[in-house]
């Protein structure tokens, strides 16, 4: 849509793809309600247009496609059903719980007939689009605004703009759970005093919630829903830019972005291009399914509806008009907001083909060569549940990608295998688990990322938004999700958690020492391991959601930040932050791995390691089965740079560990550790150092 000046008749352009549509309508909705519907008169390979005279900056809109009903082959034209524009950039209203809101019959409890169309009215019970004027000149986005943090110097947080501030005591009562808490002095402080660089937003287009999850008094916390691909969510909002409209919205957010750039922080958006909020074929009639169903959704090779992101319906992304369309939604966020990047949900879905996914696809390329978009930060979580959907390790450059190995390899060493061992059992060491696992994944994994993507394309995590928080990670071995509704059906039966001997709260402090000393040798793990690391909202702290590993629905103190820490917390928040430090101070941590120019064959490795001798790991010590101890330098000497050694022991033994004489490195100095001992004396290179069980120390030659 393209409004245009006084100047020059005041109105808008619009266009609409509709190819299998008779006609499209666009209808304007007055104070007062009253609808005035002007019929687009023309239609080119299937894009309906058009200039609507009275379609001017402020106006409430919506369309509606007349055509043939025949769900069978995707034909689901419905004039009767209010649609929302697809590219609208402001979203006023909410879908009502009705049955006026499907487009085919249903009785009350929304159960019917999809052959038969409904002919009640949708307009006073969905979402209407809002005309949005030009940004005024204070908050366009300007091309030295964006603070371009190197992805070698990277750490990115997933949070959810109201779980992160809602219960922020420094917030303003008013501003609590909104975008504008996230420029609140206080947020920003805690980002930089953590060392994060990059805040990655849990989905803020504009969302619903699905009909079960209403029906059951809920609502779709996490925003994994979309409705409007181009409008910031409303809820999100303070009540007083809520009460003002969509442009106030919009202005509330495009300032979070600007107050983060000032601080130094990138902006990332977790977008949902995969699915709409339209749920399975019998769900609402809301935008998509009745603009052009059979163009939008993909469907399998005998015409059925065919859903591979588990959410009932999918984008057909072998549509380039579906590729269109998303690609000009990212450039508009970038241009419009300022944001940094994104990261993609299932986008397995969006490199799907005729033929299934193809790491050459259009989408895939066009992320690479678009000029708005190839200088952003690019995520993709690597999998949809489609058949043959799991693709870690096989998105082109400049895609970085989720690395679930990470996440489950790191897991396994430290609480799973571990708790094996606690018991008295040897640990389970299939074919790559155990130490080489572990290693592997701290190098970087290069069984997944080749040598010319690098070990930075692998975003490492422990924990994100899906699955146990890291504070239930260490204290539930089984997931507790009754408060969803679903019998405890719903979320992962397989989290890799530990709870060291007792299920949830408990007084006993040995249990407790245990589980904290565990958070921080995930943690530790995370953050000088090669790669990028992410962290999750609340772990630096260790929040708990209560052993909820699926709270997707729980928009309440379950999901909520509770930033009133007890005493371990706040050391546990200290250790996060020196951590952190840590990378920062020796570039060896950041950028092992990272080529400079010469070829691979010409470089020493920058990963050594050592077994507890103090001598070069043998191939017959990687193979022992029992073997829980290792030595890792992060050698800086090629580059002129400091090198840092890691000492782990994922064994219940404290252990004497000699530390290597290497030449150039005559000392080490103890920066961290994991347990409460945390003596600081120089130990020159050949000495013992005793370690005690289940822990990580680090050093640095100076």
């Amino acid at each position: 849509m393209t409004p245009r000046d006084a100047e020059h008749g005041g109105g808008a352009d619009v266009a609409v793809l509709a190819v299998h549509a008779d006609a499209v309508e666009v209808c304007v909705f007055a104070a007062d309600g009253g609808e005035t519907r002007t019929r687009l008169p023309d239609v080119e390979l299937g894009v309906w247009h058009g200039h609507v005279p009275d379609l001017v900056a402020g106006s409430r809109y919506g369309l509606r496609v007349h055509g043939r009903w025949d769900p069978e082959r995707g034909l689901r034209h419905n004039p009767a059903k209010l649609l929302l524009d697809p590219y609208a950039r402001g979203v006023e209203g909410e879908v009502a719980l009705v049955p006026e809101i499907f487009g085919h019959t249903v009785d009350a409890g929304f159960e019917g007939d999809l052959a038969v169309a409904d002919d009640r009215d949708s307009a006073p019970f969905v979402p209407r689009g809002v005309v949005l004027g030009d940004l005024p000149a204070g908050l366009r986005v300007r091309p030295d605004e964006r603070p371009h943090v190197p992805w070698a110097d990277t750490v990115v947080y997933e949070a959810h703009v109201r779980g992160l501030t809602q219960q922020f005591p420094e917030v303003p009562a008013d501003e609590r759970g909104t975008y504008a808490a996230l420029a609140h002095p206080a947020v920003l402080d805690h980002l930089r005093s953590l060392g994060v660089t990059t805040l990655e937003l849990l989905p803020i287009h504009a969302s619903t919630s699905e009909i079960a999850l209403r029906r059951r008094g809920l609502s779709n916390y996490w925003g994994y829903n979309t409705l409007g691909f181009n409008a910031p969510h409303a809820g999100y909002a303070t009540a007083a830019a809520r009460a003002a409209g969509p442009e106030a919205v919009r202005t509330e957010f495009r300032r979070a972005v600007q107050a983060l750039h000032a601080a130094g922080v990138e902006v990332l958006l977790d977008v949902v291009y995969n699915h709409t909020c339209e749920e399975g074929p019998d769900g609402p009639h809301l935008s998509l399914r009745g603009l052009d169903d059979a163009t939008y959704y993909l469907r399998d090779a005998g015409g059925r509806p065919f859903d591979v992101t588990g959410c009932g319906n999918s984008l057909d992304f072998a549509e380039h008009r579906v590729v269109q369309f998303a690609l000009d939604s990212l450039r508009y966020w970038v241009g419009e907001y300022g944001v940094d990047g994104f990261r993609f949900d299932l986008m397995t879905t969006l490199a799907r083909g005729r033929d299934g996914f193809t790491p050459d696809h259009p989408f895939l390329v066009a992320l690479a060569a678009d000029p708005v978009l190839a200088g952003t930060k690019l995520v993709a979580e690597p999998w949809d549940v489609g058949p043959f959907g799991w693709r870690t390790g096989q998105f082109p450059q400049p895609l970085h990608e989720w690395n679930d190995r990470y996440r489950d390899g790191v897991r396994r060493f430290w609480l799973t295998d571990a708790r094996e061992i606690a018991f008295g059992h040897s640990a389970p060491v299939a074919a790559g688990r155990g130490l080489r696992e572990f290693a592997t994944r701290f190098a970087g994994s290069a069984d997944t990322f080749d040598v010319q993507r690098g070990r930075l394309t692998s975003v490492n995590f422990v924990t994100a938004h899906d699955g146990f928080c890291l504070a239930d990670l260490v204290a539930f071995d089984r997931k507790h999700n009754e408060a969803n509704g679903e019998g405890n059906r719903d979320g992962s039966d397989g989290d890799t958690s530990w709870n060291h001997g007792v299920e949830g709260d408990t007084s006993d402090a040995t249990v407790l020492e245990l589980r904290r000393r565990s958070i921080r040798n995930l943690f530790a793990t995370l953050v000088l391991s090669s790669g990028v690391p992410m962290i999750t909202a609340g772990d630096e702290f260790g929040r708990s959601q209560g052993g909820n590993n699926n709270a997707y629905c729980q928009d309440n103190e379950v999901s909520w930040l509770d930033w009133k820490l007890e005493d371990w917390q706040t050391e546990l928040l200290d250790d996060v932050r020196e951590l952190l430090a840590l990378r920062r101070r020796y570039p060896v941590l950041r950028e092992a791995g990272v080529r400079r120019g010469s070829p691979v064959r010409e470089q020493r490795q920058d990963l050594l390691w050592y077994s507890e001798d103090g001598g070069q790991m043998t191939v017959e010590q990687w193979h022992e089965p029992d073997r829980r101890i290792l030595q890792v330098l992060v050698d800086g000497r090629d580059r002129g740079q400091e090198s840092v050694l890691v000492v782990v022991n994922g064994g219940p033994r404290q252990l004497d560990v000699t530390l290597p004489a290497v030449e150039g490195l005559p000392t080490f100095h103890p920066r961290w550790a994991s347990t409460p001992d945390r003596r600081r004396r120089v130990a020159p290179a050949g000495t013992s150092l005793r370690v005690a069980p289940w822990s990580v120390r680090v050093l640095a030659s100076s």
